[in-house]
């Protein structure tokens, strides 16, 4: 089963990490934040799906455009690993699994490196996307969602370049785009990617794209289906966020579910808690006698 995603506080991640692993990260963060992008427009105009970043030259079309396949983007993943050499003098956590490079790592090693021409900011968002392609590795993979994250958060990354860090990622790099989405867009703009996230069966993407990000902008159709989905993969629904306030009410919802219940048990399947738990939780509020719910 797929424990309700929990991430730690810049704090508690600098206790648990070793050393070196702290001395990767410090360095990491003051790459990422040194580049961190400006967005254009505000909070409202990206909730209309513009999502357009400083040197991007996106627009409305490309926050909604199809999500890149997992071929490495040119210029994604660039200078920072010339001899394949990340952060200077950061060593990699011992007992950490060597991995195949993905998604920016492996375009900064096919070569796809920014020219002299090319700008500064350029070459700065290659290194820092190449540093989040090595989080697992610098940092340990029990902490990679949590440094990934704050990379994340510390380069201001809006929905051009989540997307293609998401497009070109692994399933790792994928979960830890999805965590980050309610501190990084505040509108809809994202939610190709958390639609692309449900359509899989991988646990991890699931519990990670049903969380705030969903809750606040899926529709009460897809919304529903978000839930049956966790059901069926056997994500946990205590992943879901806000499920009580969105479940509350929602007859379209029991319906859905008991139905599902009453297919398993003519199949002589059991009906999960889960799901007789988010059955409960579709009734309306009682009235009180003053007429108000309770």
């Amino acid at each position: 089963m797929t424990a309700p995603v929990h991430l730690p506080t810049r704090e508690e991640l600098g206790a648990a990490l070793s050393e070196a692993a702290r001395d990767w990260l410090d360095r990491a963060l003051t790459e990422a934040g040194g580049e961190a992008e400006t967005e254009v427009g505000t909070a409202a105009g990206c909730g209309s799906g513009s999502g357009a970043e400083s040197g991007a030259g996106a627009g409305p079309a490309a926050a909604s455009a199809p999500i890149p396949g997992a071929a490495p983007v040119p210029g994604a993943g660039s200078a920072y690993r010339a001899g394949a050499a990340p952060v200077p003098g950061a060593a990699a956590v011992p007992g950490a699994a060597s991995a195949p490079a993905s998604g920016a790592e492996a375009a900064y090693r096919a070569g796809a490196v920014p020219g002299p021409g090319q700008s500064g900011a350029a070459r700065g968002a290659a290194r820092w996307e190449a540093l989040f392609a090595q989080a697992g590795r610098r940092c340990g993979h029990e902490h990679a969602d949590a440094v990934r994250v704050l990379l994340l958060r510390a380069a201001h990354a809006g929905p051009d370049t989540l997307t293609r860090l998401y497009g070109q990622g692994t399933a790792a790099e994928r979960r830890a785009v999805l965590l980050a989405l309610p501190a990084l867009v505040p509108g809809p703009a994202a939610l190709p990617l958390v639609r692309d996230a449900l359509r899989t069966n991988d646990t991890r993407l699931v519990a990670a794209a049903v969380g705030p990000y969903a809750a606040v902008h899926l529709d009460a159709h897809e919304w529903r289906h978000a839930v049956l989905k966790c059901l069926f993969t056997g994500v946990p629904v205590t992943a879901v966020a806000a499920l009580a306030e969105r479940a509350r009410g929602d007859t379209e919802l029991a319906r859905m579910l008991d139905d599902q219940a009453r297919e398993r048990t003519a199949a002589g399947r059991p009906v999960p808690d889960d799901l007789r738990y988010t059955l409960t939780l579709t009734a309306p509020r009682a009235a009180t006698a003053t007429g108000e719910e309770s």
